[in-house]
């Protein structure tokens, strides 16, 4: 009696494990779906990273007339349609997934 009661609990256990590795399976998590606005400010995000990191060291006054007046088109656009609109944790993914990697010559 007491190895078919332990039988029958292996048994339930091995089906919820199973259960649970194909629940994840078929229903893959969409974290990383971004709405077309948080694509949006993605983008913007990454152009404005791509300028800051051409004059990493300088002030605002020593940039190129042409990279100042884009990045200062930037930051607008970035703090009327996406910092006031967006929720925090938006923000903060969209800052942390910034792409870092790029050539100079894009």
């Amino acid at each position: 009696m007491a190895s078919i009661l332990v039988l029958a609990i292996g048994i339930g256990i091995t089906v919820a494990l199973v259960g649970s590795v194909m629940f994840q399976i078929l229903i893959p998590l969409n974290e990383d779906v971004l709405s077309p606005l948080e694509e949006k400010c993605q983008q913007i995000a990454n152009e404005g990273y791509k300028i800051h990191s051409l004059y990493p060291d300088s002030n605002p006054e020593d940039l190129l007339e042409s990279d100042m007046k884009r990045l200062m088109y930037l930051d607008d656009v970035w703090i009327k349609e996406c910092v006031s609109v967006l929720p925090a944790d938006s923000i903060f993914n969209i800052v942390n997934n910034v792409d870092r990697n790029f050539s100079y010559g894009e």
